[in-house]
């Protein structure tokens, strides 16, 4: 920071360390860190400058916050934001798009496998202590695999899937061709590229328009015994239509991290069912989210310094 420069103030509800926080000083900031389950309004936050959070809206009216630019926020998705407030105030808002690719592009390999290969009956009968093969395993190999979203989760899971010689299909908005496709459908082809998938991979972004795009019809345009793996947003699905169908086969088996209610109700039939795997939104996590977390946020803070474009400004009539 130059002599005599005014400084910008942000307000953190991460502590990513001494060091990082002192990274971000140099850069021109006056940073105030507060964690989010403490976090409401007071006056020594009425003139901050960037918010840089996951979701302590809840808490906390931003509308008070009368210098608010720029939110930076810590995840993808962002159906916790108050988009209102921020159109009205005319708020940036960036994500931490990419910041969890690599880790969820392994999470959804990892469990196309474990459900072609049965691995989740193996765990159980080793508790069990029971010897017994199993001659029903698939391979992945030649299977086509379709992912509903083809952005950078997609795109670092299908680029792994590659090595499996697959084919792989992807439905964005337009049909735009993305690396590592085959092929790309426009979403309005939805049902055209699901029936001749084997496996389904979920990874569109949560808005009004895709709110239970997974429903009944699109279930049955799918192959009797597909599999289905969901990282993007429960009620992308309509979750009572794929029960029925993960009840009557239709769907031989889903790999779910995320549910229309989090944490899911303990009735919710979903937990007991043998052909689904069940993790607790966990996908994204790994010894390198923090960095890479971290990295996104500081550039972003660089470059709002600076005034150059910022990166992963979500586009509000997109909703991503």
């Amino acid at each position: 920071m130059r002599k005599g420069e005014v400084l910008v103030k942000v307000l953190m509800t991460f502590d990513f360390g001494i060091e990082n926080i002192n990274r971000i000083k140099e850069l021109g900031y006056e940073v105030i860190l507060i964690g989010e389950k403490e976090l409401c309004f007071s006056e020594e936050l009425a003139d901050i400058d960037v918010l840089i959070c996951y979701n302590p809206f809840k808490t906390l009216d931003i509308s008070k916050l009368s210098n608010l630019k720029l939110i930076q926020l810590s995840s993808v998705g962002i159906d916790q934001v108050p988009m209102e407030i921020l159109r009205e105030k005319n708020i940036k808002l960036t994500n931490n798009k990419g910041g969890y690719s690599i880790p969820i592009g392994e999470w959804i390999v990892l469990k196309l496998l474990e459900m072609l290969k049965n691995s989740k009956s193996f765990y159980q009968k080793q508790l069990e202590k029971r010897w017994k093969v199993d001659t029903s395993l698939l391979e992945l190999y030649g299977k086509t695999i379709g992912f509903i979203g083809t952005g950078s989760i997609a795109t670092e899971a299908a680029k792994r899937l590659k090595g499996f010689e697959v084919n792989i299909l992807g439905v964005n908005t337009n049909g735009t061709d993305t690396e590592h496709f085959d092929k790309c459908y426009s979403v309005d082809n939805l049902k055209e590229m699901i029936k001749s998938c084997d496996a389904i991979v979920v990874s569109i972004p949560y808005t009004k328009k895709t709110h239970h795009l997974i429903n009944h019809e699109v279930f049955q345009e799918m192959k009797d015994g597909v599999f289905l793996v969901n990282i993007a947003r429960g009620s992308i699905i309509d979750e009572k239509s794929m029960i029925e169908n993960l009840k009557n086969g239709k769907v031989k088996g889903a790999a779910l991290d995320v549910f229309e209610k989090e944490p899911m109700d303990e009735d919710n039939p979903l937990w007991e069912m043998e052909n689904v795997i069940v993790t607790p939104h966990n996908s994204w996590m790994s010894e390198m989210g923090n960095v890479r977390r971290f990295n996104i946020i500081y550039e972003n803070l660089r470059r709002f310094k600076s005034g150059e474009k910022l990166l992963n400004v979500v586009e509000f009539n997109k909703g991503y």
